[in-house]
């Protein structure tokens, strides 16, 4: 895809709608299916509400997963408006973030339903952690050289996202490591951390 305009139909394509527009889908999607890890309690009655507040894991594990769906797909609309143009390369990489993105849902169902089990906090917080990943190839690869980045992005502006981008990482490595010792305590960090970066997820790429 070529980085300057083309005119389709009249129209002015900046090759990164159909990105964009792709990427909104499949956040979306993820985001939706995470609802669907809620069942409803078999025992009626007295036991209904009980087991309502009782079973407390999914709701935990619900909250996590849609902020972490939230805070990427704010971050990657920023990082969106940083980009001039994309090329195959910067392609590929978002599709793998993506796949990523797409496949929440599953761990977030295996730290729901077995909460004490270090193997469904590990595949939760491998997720989050190769997520974390391949949101910074990403943006080193888009901003190397400003291969792709807009004129308007300042030198130090890049800099202050790539760290931004950075600390995600061992961030997240920490909820793996913390599967180890206590697997519903390294979902409860992840809950934190996403609570943690939501007020500055709009602003990681503010140019103002």
């Amino acid at each position: 895809m070529s980085g300057a305009p083309a005119r389709i139909g009249g129209v002015e394509e900046s090759g990164t709608s159909r990105l964009e527009t792709f990427s909104d889908g499949v956040f979306a999607i993820a985001a939706t299916l995470l609802v669907l890890q809620f069942q409803v309690p078999k025992h009626h009655g007295p036991a209904f509400g009980h087991e309502l507040l009782h079973n407390w894991h999914p709701y935990l594990a619900y909250a996590t997963s849609f902020l972490t769906i939230g805070i990427i797909w704010i971050n990657h609309h920023h990082l969106m408006v940083t980009i001039a143009r994309v090329d195959r390369t910067f392609l590929f990489i978002s599709t793998l973030l993506l796949l990523v993105v797409a496949f929440i849902p599953y761990p977030t169902q295996l730290v729901a339903e077995a909460s004490s089990e270090p193997a469904a906090a590990y595949m939760y917080g491998g997720t989050l952690l190769v997520m974390a990943v391949v949101f910074n190839v990403l943006w080193i690869y888009a901003s190397r050289d400003r291969r792709l980045l807009s004129e308007a992005m300042l030198p130090g502006q890049v800099r202050a996202v790539t760290q931004a981008c950075a600390v995600g990482v061992p961030m997240t490595g920490l909820v793996v490591l913390l599967a180890t010792w206590t697997p519903l305590g390294s979902v409860i960090f992840a809950f934190a951390i996403s609570v943690f970066y939501l007020p500055g997820a709009a602003m990681m790429f503010d140019r103002s």
